[in-house]
């Protein structure tokens, strides 16, 4: 390694006095934001909330200071078929129902996948990964379908949001504690019997936990609602599961999750799973198509078109104004501020650790120009305050660039694509990027 001199500096110092940009950006920056100061004001026309084609959808929800993105964006897409049978103007499903159930199923996926390490190396990478990541908020499309058709849904009223559900960091640390102390005490075990009096203990704990912060799950309930004709109705004494074959169907397991990964280590028209990836032990595994980006699009505008909206998931750190509510990239100009380079390519991202999907929310609308989009319409989970009350846009050059994973029903896709499908999916490792979790 080759250490800083004072030499260096200095001569780098004398560079610098020596940029007339920078000196005047560094007084700008004195009183503004740095992010604020590289918007494009000549971009504010092409980032409009219009759309040539638009599925009309109910008012957002909000998941608050909780990383359960996954989760309102997939009951966001169940609760507009409900709605539309039932004739409502405003409708939600708890997500704090599903949030108690995929918690109490990852602190199970955690103690069970324990198992495979406890005689290994207390280094070993793979273990060492599984104790650092612990439990989190976030999740994939197939964690989210797993916890549906296990536990089915409810009506939001019948287990509503608390302090905890909505402000999850400090109540995951203290199930994360208890989880590494179960994997320390685990490996000390000297019998099966022992071990499993262990994770029964350890489960009970951490039910008993997880009542206490979310609420007690329903077993059963009644449908009421108001439709907009302002007429009362009455659906008695459900299940969570009855309620949603009912309402929804067996539909979930027609949709396929496609991935744009442009990474040496990923051909297209392959499936991809990660181990040591899931929620449900027992439920569906979290499997991937990876197809280009123009593939992707055109998948996602077919559905999109026949008036269903789309699940996806995207890196929304980059390129935004959450004020404003959008994303576009060619709206900040850093590189010509800055007066430096900062491209990288979207397979270099992914390889190096700049890129990864950490939010899900759902499209709801496009733009055509010459049947070609340029702009999308995304339903977001941050509340009504931000946005078009609380809808965003993305550009169609930052949807190529920072889209990453999409939902798409079978009947949409081409046979190359289904049968492809059908093939048995390559393992990526436990800290593969496509293994990142939408928060």
């Amino acid at each position: 390694m080759k250490e800083i001199t004072l030499k260096k500096t200095e001569k780098f110092q004398e560079n610098y006095e020596k940029k007339p940009v920078q000196k005047a950006l560094q007084r700008v920056i004195m009183n503004n934001t740095l992010q604020e100061i590289f918007e494009k004001q000549e971009r504010k026309p092409l980032t409009q909330f219009y759309f040539s084609n638009e599925i009309k959808t109910l008012p957002v929800t909000n998941q608050k200071a909780s990383g359960r993105c996954w989760l309102f964006a997939g009951l966001n897409v169940l609760r507009e078929t409900i709605a539309k049978k039932h004739n409502l103007k405003s409708f939600e499903l708890s997500q704090n129902y599903i949030a108690f159930w995929d918690k109490f199923e990852k602190i199970n996926y955690f103690i069970e996948s324990i198992d495979d390490f406890l005689e290994c190396d207390q280094d070993d990478r793979t273990l060492q990964h599984i104790l650092k990541q612990g439990i989190q908020d976030g999740g994939q499309w197939d964690m989210f379908v797993s916890l549906i058709e296990k536990y089915g849904i409810v009506p939001k009223e019948h287990m509503v949001e608390t302090d905890s559900s909505g402000k999850t960091r400090f109540m995951n640390q203290i199930i994360n504690v208890k989880l590494r102390q179960y994997a320390a005490n685990a490996r000390r075990q000297e019998s099966r019997e022992d071990l499993e009096s262990l994770k029964e203990k350890t489960l009970e704990e951490l039910y008993t936990f997880l009542s206490t912060n979310f609420g007690t799950p329903p077993k059963r309930f009644d449908f009421e609602y108001v439709d907009k004709d302002e007429n009362y109705h009455i659906i008695k004494d459900l299940t969570p599961k009855a309620f949603y074959q009912d309402q929804i169907g067996d539909v979930l397991k027609d949709y396929i999750s496609v991935i744009n990964a442009p990474t040496k280590d990923k051909p297209y028209l392959k499936t991809y799973t990660v181990a040591y990836l899931g929620n449900v032990v027992g439920g569906r595994d979290i499997k991937y198509l990876n197809l280009p980006m123009k593939d992707l699009k055109a998948l996602v505008l077919r559905q999109l078109l026949s008036n269903e909206i789309v699940w996806f998931g995207s890196d929304v750190a980059r390129y935004g104004n959450r004020t404003s509510g959008f994303w576009d990239d060619q709206s900040f100009d850093y590189e010509n501020m800055l007066e430096m380079s900062l491209h990288m390519s979207k397979e270099d991202e992914l390889d190096y650790s700049q890129g990864a999907m950490n939010h899900a929310m759902v499209i709801t609308a496009v733009n055509l120009d010459d049947g070609k989009p340029n702009r999308w319409k995304i339903e977001n989970s941050w509340g009504d305050k931000n946005g078009e009350k609380g809808y965003f846009l993305a550009s169609d050059s930052w949807f190529d660039r920072y889209v990453y994973q999409a939902v798409i029903h079978r009947k949409y896709m081409c046979q190359e694509y289904l049968d492809a499908w059908e093939e048995e999916p390559i393992i990526l490792k436990p800290w593969d990027p496509m293994g990142s979790l939408a928060k």
